[in-house]
């Protein structure tokens, strides 16, 4: 009897907990430093979140292996739907690239949407000589080992992009990976490294002020945001394609109740034409949808980048 009245006690908790959700501020872990994609589209949304949700929404950085350290910060917090994850490619790409994880991207997270996605593109410091990837490329295979290029650490959609290039164009460049693209992008600008794939929203203003020459993006179109930048598949690399996406994503065992509330609320705040300016303008692509569309999708992503992971040889104890 007295273990009937606490389940039943706990289940109307619960219940209560998701319909008066939320009563505090809630916290979007980005898990890589200021400056990148994802922290960019973090505090792009975090505003129009608040407004919508009726309560103070904070971002906090939680950077490290790849985007682990944060998918782990909230792999172990409380499922109340409090402390979400900025949801991004390293949830897809760390099964297969690590050896060992401390969390699972399935089992331990309650997805809530997706709410963009995005290529990368292809910049070089423009001290460089190369005007083309065309001419990147030929003098990188006529001196391998040369040159060498930054990416935001291992795993990240930038470093996949730069090591499916170099196996698509035969091409060995130096990879240095960085804490984020932040400081691979302030290396770039210091002269330190003479190339990057990064993602296109954090680029756009440093190639429009020219101190990067962007050379393609890794998307099958060209990109609003960059219309006279050809493709992967353009220059010459049939079916190319590589982008990120990002979302947000809750502890497994969050309340139902409480996932819906915030996917509601994530895809009243993309409808916004400000927010939808914001990251169009960054060269987004704005996402709506169910939990389960982006449970479905990062199932599907995790399949399609295990072979490209393989492919590369690349993986980190």
């Amino acid at each position: 009897m007295r273990s009937f009245i606490a389940m039943l006690a706990l289940a109307l908790c619960t219940a209560a907990q998701g319909q008066t959700f939320p009563s505090r501020p809630v916290t979007i872990v980005v898990p890589y430093p200021p400056g990148g994609l994802i922290d960019l589209v973090a505090r792009a949304l975090q505003p129009f979140l608040q407004t919508e949700l009726g309560v103070s929404v904070l971002a906090e950085n939680h950077s490290g292996a790849g985007g682990n350290v944060g998918a782990e910060v909230v792999a172990r917090s409380a499922p109340d739907g409090y402390t979400l994850l900025l949801a991004n490619p390293s949830l897809a790409i760390s099964p297969t690239l690590y050896k060992k994880l401390n969390y699972r991207p399935i089992e331990d997270f309650a997805y809530v949407g997706r709410y963009g996605s995005v290529a990368n593109v292809l910049v070089v410091n423009p001290s460089l000589p190369f005007k083309t990837a065309q001419e990147l490329i030929a003098y990188a295979k006529s001196h391998p080992g040369k040159l060498n290029y930054g990416s935001p650490g291992y795993g990240t959609s930038p470093q996949l992009s730069s090591e499916l290039f170099k196996t698509m164009t035969g091409t060995y460049i130096v990879h240095i990976p960085f804490r984020g693209a932040g400081p691979a992008t302030a290396a770039m600008l210091g002269g330190d490294i003479e190339m990057m794939i990064d993602n296109i929203p954090p680029q756009v203003g440093n190639i429009k002020a020219g101190k990067v020459r962007a050379l393609a993006v890794t998307s099958l179109q060209r990109n609003s945001a960059l219309p006279d930048v050809p493709t992967m598949d353009e220059i010459g690399l049939k079916g190319y394609e590589v982008t990120a996406f990002f979302g947000l994503a809750a502890r497994a065992g969050t309340p139902r109740e409480t996932v819906m509330r915030l996917n509601t609320a994530l895809n009243n705040a993309t409808r916004t034409p400000k927010l939808r300016e914001i990251l169009e303008s960054r060269g987004a692509v704005v996402v709506q949808g169910t939990p389960e569309d982006f449970t479905n999708f990062i199932k599907a992503e995790i399949a399609k980048f295990a072979p490209v992971i393989k492919r590369t040889g690349v993986q980190v104890e």
